[in-house]
């Protein structure tokens, strides 16, 4: 059973993990058919006085449907035992496979959020949008652009409102290292 934690009490666990393997970004659009996907990508901090998660997004993914047709995102920290299903869920397209079902993952309900969770991650923040932008080519600087964005897919960055974090118990023993 998971209980509320406060918003930042993983701060480390998130940038570290996306730092390594990555970790799970859950949404769910107007087809009611939760997708999650691998983001190496993202922050949590401050925003406009309110804490927030901040997710990076590219154009061609199918989560980018998703979340624009959603109000609310969760992001997962994954457990051990989990990292093949990173790989396999930053990899595959949710066009293509049910990703929860290849795991046999189980799509929770939010408890502040429309978005669903993963069940099986022992950490979950959940998130309200309440902005977005897009990133335009020809504002980076070159290294990033000629590197991170050379087919000039670029990214939707979501800033979701951090509506409640919910962990398990044992996360701590739990969670990837």
């Amino acid at each position: 059973m998971q209980k509320e934690v406060d918003t930042f009490q993983y701060v480390e666990a998130v940038n570290r993990l996306m730092r390594k393997d990555g970790i799970l970004l859950v949404a769910e659009g107007k087809e009611k058919k939760p997708n999650t996907m691998t983001i190496g990508w993202g922050f949590l901090g401050t925003m406009w006085a309110k804490p927030v998660f901040v997710v990076a997004v590219r154009h061609s993914r199918h989560t980018f449907k998703l979340m624009e047709e959603a109000d609310s995102f969760t992001v997962c920290l994954p457990a051990k035992g989990m990292a093949d299903a990173l790989d396999y869920c930053g990899t595959k397209s949710g066009r293509d496979v049910d990703k929860l079902k290849q795991y046999g993952w189980t799509a929770a309900p939010g408890k502040n959020v429309k978005a669903p969770y993963i069940k099986e991650c022992p950490v979950h923040f959940e998130c309200r949008i309440i902005y977005k932008d897009d990133l335009k080519p020809g504002i980076l600087p070159d290294d990033i652009e000629d590197g991170v964005y050379k087919s000039k897919d670029m990214h939707m960055l979501y800033y979701g409102e951090v509506k409640g974090v919910y962990a398990d118990e044992d996360a701590d023993k739990k969670l990837m290292e």
